[in-house]
């Protein structure tokens, strides 16, 4: 089974949301990538998930808001917008949060499950892991979920760590150079 097949079967995504949203944005001229979980898969051994995470040029976040509300069904809330459709477990989320707003701009296509698609740099993808593990607010299975695609990271791209603040390094488990 290709890995495209396998996600939209995980993902019960028999509306084609993943499919409608890209070619929406596409069709419209919308820049965006891929961040988050789905972005740390385009840089190493990809693990399965429901989650599709984007970031929107921020120039066009305000079209972007208008046609994704035309199309599917949109919930906004601080920092983010939460795209879905019926038929679709698929959950996918547009972070709003202006520290994103590089992100577009040193993106490039990458293969994700299969699918080439505009992927945050590598050091953009870990500074927004590092911001969510860093966030009180956020819940906290999502945080160790954060520090594992952190550890995810470092296995593969070990000279990223100084990036990761100590205090970051200290949960990461078989980080014993924790100075």
């Amino acid at each position: 089974m290709q890995a495209f097949t396998f996600w939209k079967t995980i993902t019960m995504d028999q509306a084609n949301l993943l499919e409608s949203l890209v070619a929406l944005l596409d069709e419209h001229g919308i820049q965006y990538c891929v961040i988050g979980g789905q972005a740390v898969n385009a840089y190493v051994e990809p693990l399965v998930s429901l989650d599709l995470d984007l970031v929107v040029a921020f120039r066009q976040l305000d079209q972007a808001m208008e046609l994704l509300n035309q199309h599917f069904v949109v919930e906004q809330f601080p920092h983010s917008l939460n795209v879905s459709l019926s038929g679709s477990d698929l959950r996918v989320q547009i972070q709003t949060d202006e520290r994103y707003a590089g992100f577009v701009e040193r993106a490039s296509r990458r293969e994700i499950l299969g699918l080439e698609l505009p992927v945050a740099e590598l050091k953009d993808i870990l500074q927004g892991k590092i911001w969510a593990a860093g966030d009180p607010q956020r819940r906290g299975s999502k945080r160790q979920k954060d520090l594992a695609d952190i550890a995810r990271i470092l296995e593969k791209y070990p000279e990223l760590r100084v990036q990761v603040p100590k205090e970051i390094r200290a949960h990461l488990v078989g980080d014993s150079t924790n100075d």
